[in-house]
């Protein structure tokens, strides 16, 4: 890999952050900003807020009464596993070098949590500017345990509680955190700054030679599709598409709810889930504008981005449903918020608000398509709709990213660290090779978290079962798998 393809590609992952910041590149170890710290310890709160108790209310209230604790403690149970695997294992695996596999994978220099200290610090997308490590780590601790959470609406009311649990850990472990590798994990502006530096200061064709090697070295310190230039900036691929069609595999893998297609199962609660889908969208601004690790402009644009596109998919599904169906819906327009903010998620530092507004009304048309039209099509019991709003949505997102990104639509444009280090400027951008690193991105998500979960749920279920039994179901899971009900009238 060259360094002229490195610096246009996967440098240019990055909106132009740095330039916002304003923040000057100097030698001395950079120290992390109050404000910076402060907004990122928000932003964790909102984003475990949509977890708990969002999407658990909002999960909840759309299936029937006799199933309504048992999706929230499958909810609040994942959270509570994998915060716990996170800080075992989990961050370093995501964010460390993994030698021979870091184009993948890390390692497990950070298991335990060893060097994470109080002093330790993390960097962010501008050059001379960190926020603590711990910070960091718990910011992301957050998105790993949504991302499963996600998965368990598309198997809802049939599955044994036991399987789930065991199939969470080993989930995470081989289809999350290698994603959220190859996506998110770079040596960081510093480094990079550094490493160009040196290259720029040495003297003779010896030093010149060493460090090019250094600076590629460190442009290579990086996962596969950030190598890429893939652009993610809040969890496009790592967290929607990615829980998307996991779901869907495990749909299909398990089988459709006992009466399906000829029981009515309509949700018990439209109240708890509008409830839930509110908390989601607060939840979500520190999920978007948390993403970008400072307190500055680009969070604010993010912030905002994340504002207008989803009350545009929210009017877009309402009116789509309303021309289709005749009448609009709470649900749909719920339903168009959650997809809005999946859609935005990817894009949300790197389009333009015009932009925004765009995708989010082509993310609720396109995804109430997938949750009526081609789920009815096809006949499976994606029971929430985990498939047609996060995967489609996150989909559209994703590949919308590459095009929104451009500065002529209003967007960010891309950040070159390299070739003016400390100053970070703007890269070469050309929208058919983003728009076709956006792709590669999605196909690389889709085919190792469908294939990767098709093998973890067929193992699963020759060791434990998937599935309760018809009787076990048809009493409902809140008694038959909890001893207990979510409602005693």
């Amino acid at each position: 890999m060259t360094l002229s393809r490195f610096t246009k590609s996967a440098l240019g992952g990055l909106a132009l952050t740095a330039l916002a910041a304003g923040a000057a590149y100097a030698g001395d170890a950079p120290v992390a900003n109050k404000g910076d710290t402060a907004w990122m310890l928000i932003s964790t709160a909102l984003v475990l807020m949509m977890s708990i108790p969002g999407l658990a209310l909002f999960y909840g209230g759309l299936v029937r009464s006799k199933n309504m604790l048992s999706v929230m403690a499958q909810v609040f149970a994942i959270v509570a596993l994998v915060g716990v695997i996170w800080v075992v294992y989990g961050y370093s695996l995501a964010f460390t070098n993994g030698g021979g596999l870091n184009a993948y994978v890390g390692g497990l220099s950070k298991a335990f949590l060893a060097g994470v200290t109080p002093d330790s610090t993390a960097a962010t997308f501008s050059n001379g500017v960190v926020i603590p490590e711990l910070v960091y780590m718990v910011f992301q601790m957050t998105f790993a345990m949504i991302t499963p959470a996600l998965i368990i609406g598309a198997i809802a009311e049939r599955v044994r509680f036991s399987a789930l649990i065991v199939f969470v850990v080993l989930w995470v472990t081989v289809i999350y955190f290698p994603i959220a590798h190859m996506v998110w994990y770079w040596a960081g502006p510093d480094a990079l700054g550094d490493a160009a530096k040196a290259l720029a200061a040495a003297a003779d064709d010896a030093a010149k030679a060493t460090a090019q090697a250094n600076l590629d070295a460190v442009s290579a310190d990086a996962g596969l599709m950030f190598q890429w230039g893939a652009l993610d900036f809040a969890g496009g691929t790592v967290v929607h598409i990615n829980a998307g069609i996991a779901g869907l595999v495990g749909a299909l893998i398990i089988g459709k709810r006992t009466g399906y297609g000829k029981e009515l199962m309509a949700p018990h609660s439209l109240t708890m889930t509008m409830i839930g889908a509110a908390l989601l969208w607060v939840g979500w601004f520190g999920f978007n504008a948390g993403s970008n690790l400072e307190a500055n402009g680009v969070t604010a644009l993010a912030f905002v981005n994340t504002m207008v596109a989803t009350a545009a998919a929210s009017l877009s599904w309402l009116f789509v449903e309303w021309i289709a169906k005749g009448k609009p819906s709470l649900l749909g327009l719920v339903s168009g918020a959650v997809a809005g903010l999946v859609a935005i998620t990817p894009a949300s530092g790197y389009a333009g608000p015009m932009g925004s507004v765009v995708l989010g009304l082509l993310a609720g048309g396109v995804c109430f398509f997938f949750c009526s039209t081609v789920k009815n099509a096809f006949g499976y019991d994606d029971s929430l709709d985990v498939f047609g709003v996060h995967c489609v949505g996150g989909i559209i997102g994703a590949i919308g990213t590459g095009v929104l990104v451009s500065k002529g639509l209003g967007g960010m444009g891309l950040v070159d660290y390299v070739s003016n280090p400390g100053s970070a400027v703007e890269g070469a951008y050309s929208m058919s090779a983003q728009v076709w690193t956006q792709a590669k991105a999605v196909l690389l998500t889709l085919v190792w978290s469908g294939v990767g979960s098709a093998i973890l749920y067929k193992l699963v279920d020759i060791v434990i079962g998937l599935r309760v039994p018809v009787e076990q179901e048809r009493e409902g899971l809140d008694i038959a798998s909890h001893g207990e009900r979510a409602y005693n009238y």
